[in-house]
């Protein structure tokens, strides 16, 4: 079944990976991932980094998730480092190992390093990727705004012009506002635009986490969430249960308001998403009832 038939059955759960820097990581992670089968996410993506480097890597993972655990799996492609020639290979080298999803990104700039020129935009990926398979596209899209945009009025035309060329649901940047996202789907069902759309939660777990994303996307944290952190970012373990707590009530506040699905950014820790899968999974389960039955 194609991921974007899903969200006709079910309020998605998914996860998303990186691929680990050592064998011994990547054997960790497999283990992991293994054990946690329970939760039976209805996909998880991979990344891949922006230059390409970890191509193989990032193939030999997925096809393991996918072929070997029999999880979907998406896999990134960011292009702005990358021509033509090097996605066509890379897309017949996930075709080979039966990975049909894939993620169509622009990717972030590499500071000092010139881009290919052949994909300035996700949204020519995304035509590329279309004309060069049979590949479920999926895009990513940013409740607070691109970083670059100039306004939601460019930012939703970008969006609308991904989708028009072949992507078919979307998954959000990580967000700690849940309203910023219900003021994000509410300008995309003015625009017309009507395809499912997954919303990122990343439980922030420590302080450098923290400072590290706010500063590489620009994203600014609600008062409630900076309460917390100022409060027990000094103390790991209260860190850590608080982040999960914060990222277990977003979800349930989200899924409660009918969120077509939740991408859960697990930064390979297993154990915090299966601490929130357990906190969550009845309301997931409570909703895919509620539209099977609607069918």
């Amino acid at each position: 079944m194609s991921l974007k038939d899903i969200f006709n059955e079910k309020t998605v759960f998914s996860l998303e990976v990186f691929p680990p820097r050592t064998a011994q990581g990547e054997d960790n992670l497999i283990n992991s991932l293994s054990g946690i089968k329970s939760i039976k996410p209805d996909f998880i993506s991979i990344t891949l980094g922006a230059g390409g480097s970890q191509n193989n890597s990032a193939i030999d993972l997925a096809s393991t998730i996918q072929n070997d655990l029999k999880i979907p799996t998406m896999a990134h492609i960011p292009g702005l480092y990358r021509s033509k020639a090097d996605v066509t290979e890379f897309l017949q080298q996930l075709n080979d190992h039966n990975i049909k999803n894939v993620l169509a990104l622009r990717g972030d700039h590499i500071p000092d390093q010139q881009p290919v020129g052949d994909f300035k935009y996700a949204s020519e990926l995304a035509e590329f990727i279309k004309q060069h398979g049979n590949f479920d596209i999926s895009g990513a899209c940013y409740p607070q705004k691109h970083p670059e945009s100039n306004n939601f009025v460019d930012d939703t035309l970008h969006l609308k012009e991904k989708i028009d060329n072949g992507v078919s649901h979307l998954i959000t940047q990580m967000i700690f506002d849940n309203q910023a996202f219900y003021d994000f789907r509410e300008r995309l069902q003015l625009a017309g635009i009507n395809i499912p759309v997954e919303v990122g939660i990343m439980p922030c777990t420590n302080r450098n986490q923290i400072k590290r994303i706010t500063e590489l996307s620009g994203i600014e944290m609600p008062k409630k969430f900076v309460a917390i952190m100022d409060r027990y970012a000094d103390n790991k373990e209260a860190m850590r249960d608080a982040g999960i707590a914060y990222a277990i009530d977003q979800i349930v506040d989200l899924v409660s308001n009918g969120v077509d699905g939740i991408h859960l950014y697990t930064m390979n820790n297993a154990e915090n998403a299966q601490r929130i899968w357990d906190a969550t999974h009845t309301l997931f389960e409570a909703t895919s009832n509620q539209l099977q039955k609607s069918l």
